[in-house]
């Protein structure tokens, strides 16, 4: 895999987090062909407008073209989709839901093998770990660490806040995690590690700024 960004979380309508994502877009050879898996959300409804405001974010970044990978798509169709981009964006929504379904319908396996850019937010970046933190909050009663994709061997927590610090501690003595606040990103690039913005690496209940 060339590689991969994983955002810590980004505000759409305000494009907040846009230096990341252009940075990702000219490695992808700055007007790629990009396709969105959409598929971190419980319900498919009401849709159109968050892809409206994707596609024309990606459109004002460059992209050539842009198209959605359905859940309702044939394997091979979700496969054609895949070989023809250069760059692969998972959203936001439900980690839980996006990992299942990532794998139900093997998308796991055309990534491990995908050789273009791939951008994780937020749930889209804890699918690709080899385990996420889901913190405690109104849809989560209790935090837990669930299992990724695995298609990079470490883990992550996004949308990172000083306030979970105790939970993150205590859980790095199993795990060693990567805090990705709000507008930062992780990069992964073929094993090596950079950082855009403040990100915190928790180990052994310590907490230190990575990079």
């Amino acid at each position: 895999m060339k590689k991969m960004y994983f955002l810590g979380g980004e505000n759409i309508v305000k494009r907040d987090s846009q230096e990341i994502n252009k940075k990702a877009f000219l490695d992808a050879g700055g007007a790629p062909a990009v396709v969105v898996f959409s598929w971190a959300r419980a319900s498919f409804d009401k849709a159109y407008k968050r892809r409206k405001r994707l596609f024309d974010y990606f459109r004002s970044l460059g992209a050539i073209a842009i198209e959605f990978a359905e859940y309702s798509d044939r394997l091979e169709e979700v496969a054609r989709k895949v070989e023809c981009s250069n760059l692969i964006y998972l959203p936001g929504g439900l980690a839980s839901i996006l990992v299942e379904r990532l794998k139900n319908r093997s998308v796991d396996r055309l990534l491990r093998k995908y050789d273009g850019v791939v951008v994780g937010r937020s749930a889209g970046a804890l699918a690709l770990a080899k385990k996420c933190l889901v913190t405690k909050n109104g849809r989560n009663p209790t935090t837990r660490m669930i299992s990724g994709l695995g298609i990079v061997d470490f883990s992550v927590k996004v949308h990172y806040k000083p306030s979970k610090d105790g939970e993150l501690k205590r859980l790095s003595k199993e795990e060693k995690i990567y805090a990705i606040p709000e507008r930062s990103a992780l990069v992964y690039d073929n094993g090596r590690l950079s950082f855009m913005g403040n990100v915190y690496m928790f180990q052994n209940g310590k907490k230190v700024l990575a990079g």
